[in-house]
């Protein structure tokens, strides 16, 4: 599946999302999710990394999981966030990481 697939999927995800409980997927929904999905990874890395209350250590398969979730979530926001800022995503990702056109010389 190609970048701009996923991104119209997720996007399509979260308009669905919205509709389905009442919630507005607007600017400030979508920066509070992140937000709230940022902690949720740094819940889960605590996890992973021991470093945590021992009753929520879980195996390593177990913990992989929940930091792939998490940083999927994070993923889906980020894609939620620049379409309401009508950003493009993937253009951005080219020109700062791989063609480095954005970086200060």
């Amino acid at each position: 599946m190609e970048f701009k697939e996923i991104q119209e999927k997720v996007v399509k995800n979260a308009l669905i999302y919205g509709e389905k409980y009442g919630i507005k997927i607007d600017d400030d929904f979508a920066l509070i999710k992140l937000y709230e999905e940022v902690g949720e990874f740094s819940q889960a890395v605590l996890i992973h990394r021991k470093k945590s209350r021992p009753e929520k250590h879980v195996s390593e398969e177990e913990s992989k999981k929940e930091l792939a979730k998490e940083l999927a979530d994070i993923m889906g926001m980020l894609i939620v966030n620049a379409h309401l800022l009508d950003i493009d995503l993937e253009e951005a990702i080219i020109k700062k990481w791989i063609t480095r056109e954005w970086i200060k010389k």
